[in-house]
């Protein structure tokens, strides 16, 4: 369970006085994520979420974040939207933790993967980059090339205990990365962490995106480098379906297209995107305290997704043309 920092029912009443929501009727945690404390928030004017921002959370970084949503939201992104206390503020403190209360979605999101939930989601992210290009406060990615040698130099004398040989594919792959890693292609807003269980449905129909605690700027292309690796495989990582890539791939560019160099690039970036969820799980793994409420995530999925893109010549292997 998701829930690092309990929250009383007297420090949450006394917090939520500083708004004009309604009475408390409940509180519940929410299982899902990984970085911070949620809760599903049920009050007088209805249902909201409670985040209280943990310690892998710059507080320097939440202005950009929630101010990001609120940009988005006004440009007709469906997305969560930060409530406002009385004195105009979305960001305060509860329980020693920065603390904000967000706008509820509708929708669940979807355990088995289709091809036309990737076609969806394609349009919409193309939507959401465009959107994001009129955002005026920038956050560099701190998870791109340049922080993964860091992971990298972290993790690498205990890879083997995850599997034999993981450190010499991943030393190995980040010296390819760095030698090739590409340049001057289109940036700005992304969400950086585009997974299933961060974009809702109704029925067929896309109802929005949530959790944007990792968004950044950065190449508009990683972002659909990240979408294919995470949508676009079978469940066990062994298989990827070109039909989801190229649902996805079109759908997006019949909003934003895509440039030559960039559809040349798709390769790199898919493999850049390997690594980094690679080295992130393989962190949490081999950091992960006794007792944690959060099971961490196998990073040999993302070595299966790794060695899959090594052997693509071009965008071809992802169903275009």
């Amino acid at each position: 369970m998701a829930v690092y920092t309990e929250v009383s029912d007297e420090e949450l009443q006394a917090f939520l006085r500083e708004y004009e929501i309604g009475e408390m009727l409940s509180l519940k945690g929410i299982a899902e994520g990984v970085e911070n404390s949620n809760y599903v928030l049920h009050t007088a004017s209805g249902y909201y979420i409670l985040t209280l921002y943990e310690k892998r959370v710059d507080p320097a970084d939440l202005p950009f974040f929630l101010g990001l949503m609120e940009h988005l939201a006004e440009a007709g992104i469906s997305c969560p939207v930060p409530i406002k206390g009385r004195d105009g503020s979305a960001l305060r403190e509860l329980c020693g933790r920065p603390a904000a209360i967000i706008s509820f979605l509708d929708g669940l999101w979807p355990k088995r993967i289709h091809p036309w939930h990737c076609q969806r989601l394609g349009a919409a992210l193309a939507e959401l980059h465009l959107a994001g290009e009129s955002f005026q406060i920038r956050r560099d990615n701190a998870l791109s090339l340049d922080g993964w040698r860091g992971l990298v130099d972290t993790c690498e004398g205990r890879a083997d205990e995850i599997e034999p040989g993981l450190a010499g594919l991943i030393r190995q792959e980040l010296n390819f990365l760095e030698a090739n890693w590409p340049s001057d292609l289109p940036e700005g807003v992304i969400h950086a962490d585009l997974f299933p269980d961060n974009v809702f449905f109704v029925g067929e129909r896309l109802s929005g995106v949530i959790d944007f605690y990792f968004a950044c700027n950065d190449f508009l292309a990683y972002e659909i480098a990240v979408c294919l690796n995470a949508w676009c495989f079978e469940s066990d990582a062994s298989t990827f379906n070109a039909t989801k890539a190229r649902m996805l791939l079109q759908s997006y560019q019949s909003v934003r297209p895509l440039s030559e160099a960039e559809l040349a690039a798709l390769p790199i970036l898919a493999r850049g995107s390997a690594l980094r969820f690679l080295l992130t799980r393989l962190y949490d793994i081999l950091n992960h305290p006794p007792g944690a409420y959060v099971t961490p995530k196998d990073p040999r999925e993302y070595c299966r997704k790794l060695r899959f893109h090594q052997l693509v010549k071009g965008p071809g292997a992802y169903g275009l043309g």
